[in-house]
């Protein structure tokens, strides 16, 4: 579904280039985890898969296109919820339909519709300020995938939250990744989030990088919490710190 072909990219503010001949590439469906020191490149591929920003070189393809012949074809949910406080919970997440002209009587339908799967429905005339942190975010995700896209760039979505909360939203993210058939590309620091989550984690080691480490999680889903302390699941665990610190 996704495809890097040799993609270069350079920050004009930088001396040495960040990016260097890179290819990758994701199948529809998947859930993958890009994990790699601060600073390495993680959210820049994310705003080369949005066109936020241009490779020097190289193609960036979706499903054999290149991106600048396609619309919606990608869909962002940041570190921050970035709901709007003056708005109620419906009309943040009518937002992208809005962008998109969709008439309002299908927008509302909608709206319920993916307010009910995430299991916020009576939030809809709510303010961000009545919601806990999770909430919030699961109502950022809703908004993501009214966006219309087939593929999810989650970058540190639950990066801000307490633990407890963190956990819960792994599962329920699972939850909607198996409901929705959704393509996600998830960025992340940690590693056991990382295990728990996807079905490949790539690994960023080099600076500049031109490939990531691919590694399988040997894990079928639907996961549960007592997996991660499988041995094998625990020796990867440790495998992927050492070469993170490496």
């Amino acid at each position: 579904m996704l495809e890097f072909q040799n993609v270069s990219f350079q920050y004009a503010e930088d001396k040495q280039t960040m990016i260097k001949d890179f290819n990758f590439c994701v199948e529809e469906g998947e859930f993958i985890s890009i994990i790699g020191a601060s600073g390495c490149g993680k959210s820049t591929i994310f705003r080369l898969i949005n066109g936020l920003e241009k490779p020097q070189k190289g193609k960036i393809l979706i499903d054999g296109k290149p991106i600048e012949q396609i619309k919606q074809y990608s869909a962002f949910m940041p570190q921050k919820d970035l709901l709007f406080a003056w708005n109620t919970i419906e009309k943040n997440i009518c937002l992208p339909m809005e962008l998109q002209k969709i008439p309002k009587k299908e927008q509302k339908q909608r709206c319920y519709e993916v307010l009910k799967e995430v299991g916020l429905l009576e939030y809809a005339k709510k303010y961000p300020r009545e919601l806990s942190g999770g909430m919030k975010q699961r109502i950022s995700f809703a908004r993501t995938l009214l966006a219309g896209a087939k593929m999810l760039l989650l970058d540190e979505p639950f990066s801000a939250l307490d633990f407890l909360t963190r956990v819960s939203m792994q599962e329920w993210l699972l939850e909607q990744w198996l409901h929705f058939h959704k393509t996600i590309l998830f960025i992340t620091h940690d590693v056991e989030e990382a295990i728990f989550l996807s079905k490949y984690i790539f690994v960023i080691q080099e600076s500049p990088f031109s490939h990531m480490e691919k590694v399988e999680v040997p894990l079928p889903y639907p996961r549960k919490r007592e997996d991660l302390k499988k041995q094998e699941i625990a020796e990867l665990k440790e495998q992927l710190i050492s070469r993170l610190l490496s």
